[in-house]
């Protein structure tokens, strides 16, 4: 299983929000290119950056995140506010590995399907979740769709992966996150990518189990330092399958 150890940046600092709160961030103070170094160096493959300025239309974290991405030293899968062809594309140039899109998802569905089509394995679908519902613009506006009939629209194009995320249990409650994140799992064709379910390496022993998801992002864990990155990597790896002895 692939684990993206997860920055979530706000006005150019690493921060973590409750339910998609912009107004109360949790900050932490840290550098987020050294971080993202670090996050390599730690033996990651991948990491995952959220630009949370840029879901509000606001790209002043360009540079910093542009920094990231040159100087991580892995491939870094990259979301916020991917409103536009002209936008996910300049960040391809960019050399990002993965554009994560959601809300032009919901608003422009055609134009997302050519799009992963133009960029097969490139193009990650967000699926984030509110009392049974999809969300948009950040978490702030309620779709008219379900997760699976959302997930269905676009599984059988080359997506990358599939992030799901839980906004309603934010950690509080687990077990549902995970009864949720598996159910969508075990119908879709792509493998799906767990968001916000990691607290502990427990956790990932857990969700390693469970059948089509392939991977998880870990954030807030790791700034806590309730987890390292080395440990929660080692958890990850698959157990070796054991051997008959010749007779």
């Amino acid at each position: 299983m692939m684990i993206y150890p997860t920055m979530e940046i706000l006005n150019g600092r690493c921060v973590s929000l409750e339910k998609g709160r912009l107004d109360e961030p949790l900050i932490w103070h840290v550098d987020p290119v050294e971080t993202a170094k670090g996050f390599a160096a730690a033996g990651a493959e991948w990491m995952h950056v959220t630009d949370f300025n840029a879901i509000k239309g606001d790209h002043s974290n360009e540079a910093l995140i542009t920094e990231i991405i040159r100087g991580a030293g892995i491939p870094v899968q990259l979301g916020g506010g991917m409103r536009s062809r002209e936008h996910i594309e300049h960040w391809i140039d960019k050399g990002a590995g993965r554009i994560v899109i959601g809300t032009l998802a919901a608003r422009d569905p055609h134009m997302v399907k050519e799009l992963i089509t133009h960029h097969p394995d490139q193009i990650v679908l967000a699926v984030d979740i509110y009392q049974g519902q999809v969300m948009t613009d950040g978490w702030r506006h309620s779709g008219a769709i379900t997760p699976k009939d959302f997930i269905a629209a676009f599984d059988t194009l080359p997506l990358a992966g599939i992030i799901v995320t839980d906004i309603d249990s934010d950690m509080t409650d687990v077990e549902a996150q995970l009864g949720l994140i598996s159910g969508l799992a075990a119908d879709a064709r792509t493998p799906v990518i767990a968001s916000g379910v990691v607290r502990s390496a427990d956790d990932i022993s857990r969700l390693k189990y469970i059948y089509n998801i392939s991977g998880a992002m870990v954030g807030r864990a790791l700034f806590r330092k309730t987890v390292t990155v080395q440990k929660i990597l080692e958890v990850a790896r698959p157990e070796p399958e054991p051997v008959a002895e010749f007779q």
